[in-house]
């Protein structure tokens, strides 16, 4: 689908939103192609947790082709300069086959990183220089980090770990400014799934049940078995935190099941946080309300196209 106004559509929404089954029935319909914005199914075998469901990619019996899902084994270290990355390779083979890009998900940083053009580069690791920023304050590496006003303001400044890391990698930007920085332009229709905050609540509390009875709890013994430390799991937050702290008997079903739903719930709130950012930041994003039918929000998406 060829659009003088847009070279690619995105889906985002709050998890349990509904994106993916729009974001395949408008590829059905647009000839397109999902890329996928969500940071952990980047991940091989964690399909349950992250909410892959990859049957939604299946439309009246055809297909539809997604990218940047299972591309790297659980344990690996992945991240927005490698994001950016694979986006790039796979946005521009779907433009050369004449296909639309459709990209979906949650992950609001690596949805920014794309469509913005963060300037990023791969900054290698200082041991030096990182036992020095270890004894500075987090308010002494925040004043450093504001000199990079743009990185500030996409960096993660809540976990120590990140924003020490954050801190090194605006230094290493003031000593490298003369780094090529090309960039395609993306000309994005972006659209947001809609849901007010109970019916969120209700719609994540929901779907927790649904995993837990479909075997997370399983997903995640076999990454343990498989040799995935339970440190790295619990890195990666959410589910995989909270039900390896299970598995290791650290808390019981009851509390990992309300701690989990709380840091869900929180995690919600934390995306649309991100997109009402995007939007401040120049982003036009047009809501749509997640409770009308899938054949109308397919509507609007064309009436959108067609403005």
């Amino acid at each position: 689908m060829e659009n003088e106004k847009f070279n690619i559509i995105t889906v985002m929404g709050a998890t349990a939103g509904g994106k993916t089954s729009l974001a395949a029935n408008l590829a059905y319909e647009f000839n397109g192609e999902i890329i996928s914005a969500d940071s952990r199914q980047v991940y091989r075998g964690m399909d349950i947790g992250t909410g892959k469901d990859l049957e939604d990619f299946i439309i009246n019996d055809t297909q539809i082709p997604y990218h940047l899902i299972d591309i790297v084994d659980a344990g690996t270290k992945y991240n927005v300069f490698r994001y950016q990355k694979d986006f790039l390779k796979v946005y521009t083979d779907i433009k050369n086959r004449k296909k639309l890009p459709i990209l979906c998900g949650g992950t609001g940083m690596y949805i920014d990183a794309v469509l913005k053009g963060y300037k990023l580069i791969n900054v290698p690791h200082d041991g030096k220089l990182k036992e020095q920023l270890e004894k500075k304050t987090d308010k002494g590496l925040i004043d450093i980090l504001k000199r990079n006003n743009d990185l500030h303001n996409r960096s993660d400044i809540s976990n120590r770990k990140r924003l020490i890391r954050a801190v090194e990698i605006a230094l290493y930007y003031e000593k490298h400014n003369d780094i090529d920085f090309s960039y395609p332009e993306i000309k994005s229709l972006n659209v947001q799934i809609f849901f007010d905050r109970n019916s969120r609540r209700k719609r994540i509390t929901k779907r927790l049940k649904d995993r837990l009875q479909k075997g997370m709890i399983e997903e995640v013994e076999s990454l343990l078995k498989k040799g995935i430390p339970a440190e790295t799991l619990i890195y990666y937050g959410l589910e995989y935190k909270f039900i390896t702290e299970f598995i290791l008997g650290k808390i019981t079903y009851e509390d990992m099941f309300s701690q989990l739903e709380i840091a869900i719930h929180q995690f919600s709130k934390r995306q649309m946080t991100w997109f009402r950012k995007m939007e401040k930041d120049g982003h036009k994003i047009y809501k749509i309300d997640g409770y009308i039918p899938l054949e109308e929000k397919i509507v609007k998406v064309k009436e959108l196209l067609n403005k």
